[in-house]
């Protein structure tokens, strides 16, 4: 089978699409044929060496398809089953084991590529809605990235909890999917200082909590428009990685809280991941979510997807698509 493989850290340009075996599960473990891989900050992350990985390695760790083999004491998950996954490291691939406790159940109505691309950044977002700082009714939200996947999901779930949003994007496309999507008002930042304008959007209060993914072209400003005892949350870093802070900025910026969570950490028990990501797939079932996929691509093309990914440009998820044998 066919599957993305690094043996060097760097650019696009090293991920390889390479033959390998198909691999056999072992207990407690489903083999799946992969119906789509979704493409993440992360992987471009772990492929440039920001987050260190042993070599050669595959990449990818989030994807849907269909269970072809279940290993000894697999008795969750059969042959035939819809499945998708968010931290299972290898998705690109034609086929990839995955933990059967690990593993959700795509319900009906639900397309396989459209499961993948819920998966990481639906269950991202839930945590930063609903366990970070769990939105409330009068909260202000200031959120990166709105027509990003994180970002679309991420607004939507606000605007169901009853939150205002104050959406940063850089595009009067990307600020009309925001409108659309229910953001209460957008700061263009190739305009507008954001700080300054959401400061003015609050009558000078200030947002209670920044979704921040963008990290450090973004942080001062995310920090100076909070109000006091606010919380800042990076949860990403697009431009590059923030530099060590000094703690006492806090303190002078008003007591403020910050915190970098990852979706390892949120869904690191077996009844919490079917939460998040339950909850996510059902109200894409029943219509209540909406998910866009900018793009989907040939396996062979994980180097360009993360080009594209990387540049700033898309609005909504990349998939990759493994090639099926005639």
């Amino acid at each position: 089978m066919q599957a993305i493989r690094i043996t060097d850290t760097g650019g696009p340009e090293v991920l390889g699409l390479v033959d390998v075996d198909v691999p056999t599960p072992g207990p407690d473990e489903v083999l799946v044929e992969v119906a789509a891989a979704g493409v993440n900050f992360i992987d471009t992350y772990q492929r440039s060496g920001v987050y260190p990985m042993t070599l050669p390695t595959g990449l990818g760790l989030e994807g849907a398809g269909t269970v072809v083999a279940v290993g000894d004491d697999v008795d969750t998950r059969a042959v035939g089953d819809r499945v998708a996954w968010t931290d299972a490291l290898g998705s690109y691939g034609a086929q990839h084991v995955v933990r059967a406790a690990r593993t959700v159940r795509v319900p009906d109505g639900v397309e396989l590529d459209i499961a993948a691309a819920s998966m990481l950044q639906g269950c991202t977002a839930h945590y930063l809605a609903t366990s970070t700082h769990a939105l409330r009714e009068d909260d202000t939200a200031l959120v990166y990235a709105p027509a990003g996947g994180v970002g679309r999901i991420l607004i939507q779930l606000a605007v169901k909890r009853g939150a205002r949003v104050i959406a940063v994007t850089s595009t009067e496309d990307k600020a009309a999917i925001a409108a659309g999507l229910g953001a209460d008002a957008v700061i263009d930042y190739t305009r507008e200082d954001i700080a300054q304008r959401a400061r003015e959007l609050t009558d000078d209060r200030g947002v209670d909590v920044v979704y921040d993914s963008v990290g450090k072209a973004t942080f001062d400003a995310s920090i100076d428009s909070l109000r006091p005892r606010g919380l800042m949350v990076l949860y990403g870093g697009a431009s590059g990685q923030v530099p060590p802070v000094d703690l006492q900025l806090l303190n002078r910026k008003g007591s403020l809280f910050a915190t970098r969570p990852n979706l390892a950490n949120y869904v690191a028990t077996t009844d919490e991941l079917q939460w998040r990501a339950g909850a996510i797939l059902d109200q894409i079932a029943t219509g209540g979510l909406e998910l866009h996929v900018h793009e989907r691509y040939p396996l062979a093309d994980a180097g360009r997807a993360h080009a594209d990914l990387e540049s700033g440009t898309t609005a909504g998820k990349l998939l990759l698509l493994p090639e099926r044998d005639a």
